[in-house]
């Protein structure tokens, strides 16, 4: 893939500062910059690379003003970060991008193809699927009976989703992960052994979701699963059966949710966040790595930390009480001797 400058400030809408001809092939952190490369500068921290990097390029932002000369031709932009972002998906897209029907791939005759699909070997397509416009279903994979599966996703090797689920536009699930798989669902009988309540509902993944790898995300016991739009979960996550997220809601590594919870919008959980089951957890919700919630969060917009999770700010003060509990046991053992002894 290779674009001119004066294309790419067409694109982002920027302003050439140098030569608009240089032809750019590959991006590059502007520390480890070369020739024909493309970086970028939006955290100050780093301003002094940008005086010696060897990019040819570097997108910075308009009010950005140098203190010494730039051998590199800058690109300026409302926003660096996001503009490069924007840049990043494009060139994954184009680099990775495949396309055909791989020998070995299975793929029953009643399943629905889009066009523009890629599928690799080994791939196992079941009755009823049906895939959209210009996805790619990696090598490995299973697409259980009845999956719907939208336009431009990315399945990667190795995951499994199982019958009847539904998988919006724009979704991309890493290697590993499965989706569909039964809830934790079993009733305890009167010799104390547990009898396996049929998980028969769904999981249904909205547009513009992003699933990390090793990720179990369990179908509803009756009704569905729902991660709504732009939900990201990273790697390593549980989502219990008939939970909810709302929509642009992030979960950070090895955090779970238990059945039945429903998770607001906006929400930020950081990881290894448990959180009970059967509970509500207002819009705007931030809690910190390690919290534990097990009650509902009703206020929105709150910054939670510690198990039982409380309001933040709390937490800290009483962390430092926590630090400080030996000390204070000893204190109070010698006040209480001194006491017994008059």
């Amino acid at each position: 893939m290779q674009i001119s400058v004066a294309q790419l400030a067409q694109l982002l809408n920027g302003t050439v500062v140098g030569n608009p001809d240089i032809l750019l092939h590959t991006v590059a952190k502007i520390e480890d910059g070369k020739e024909g490369a493309l970086s970028f500068l939006a955290n100050m921290k780093y301003e002094s690379h940008i005086y010696d990097t060897k990019s040819s390029v570097v997108l910075v932002n308009n009010d950005f003003i140098p203190s010494q000369e730039i051998k590199a031709t800058l690109i300026k932009v409302e926003n660096a970060y996001a503009s490069f972002t924007l840049l990043l998906e494009q060139f994954a897209a184009y680099a990775n991008k495949k396309e055909g029907i791989e020998e070995g791939a299975v793929i029953n005759k009643s399943a629905e193809l889009g066009t523009n699909l890629y599928i690799g070997a080994l791939a196992y397509i079941a009755k009823g699927v049906k895939i959209g416009n210009n996805s790619q279903i990696y090598p490995t994979t299973y697409i259980g009976d009845n999956v719907t599966i939208g336009e431009n996703c990315i399945i990667y090797a190795g995951v499994k989703i199982y019958n009847d689920c539904s998988i919006g536009n724009n979704v991309i699930i890493h290697s590993g992960t499965v989706i569909g798989s039964d809830g934790f669902g079993f009733a305890p009988l009167a010799d104390r052994s547990y009898k396996k309540i049929p998980q028969i509902g769904n999981v249904i993944i909205e547009d513009d979701v992003e699933i990390g790898s090793n990720c179990s995300i369990d179908r509803a016991t009756m009704g569905s699963t729902i991660l709504r739009k732009g939900v990201k979960l990273d790697n390593l996550n549980q989502v219990a059966h008939n939970v909810e997220i709302g929509e642009h809601t992030v979960m950070a590594g090895q955090s779970a949710i238990a059945g039945s919870t429903k998770i607001g919008k906006y929400c930020i959980l950081a990881g290894q966040v448990g959180i009970g089951g059967h509970l509500t957890i207002a819009d705007g919700t931030v809690l910190g790595a390690k919290s534990g919630v097990n009650s509902n969060v009703k206020k929105e917009n709150q910054r939670l930390f510690g198990a039982p999770a409380f309001e933040y700010a709390e937490s800290i003060k009483a962390s430092i009480v926590y630090k400080k509990l030996p000390q204070l046991y000893k204190t109070v053992n010698e006040l209480e001797r001194k006491i017994n002894e008059k």
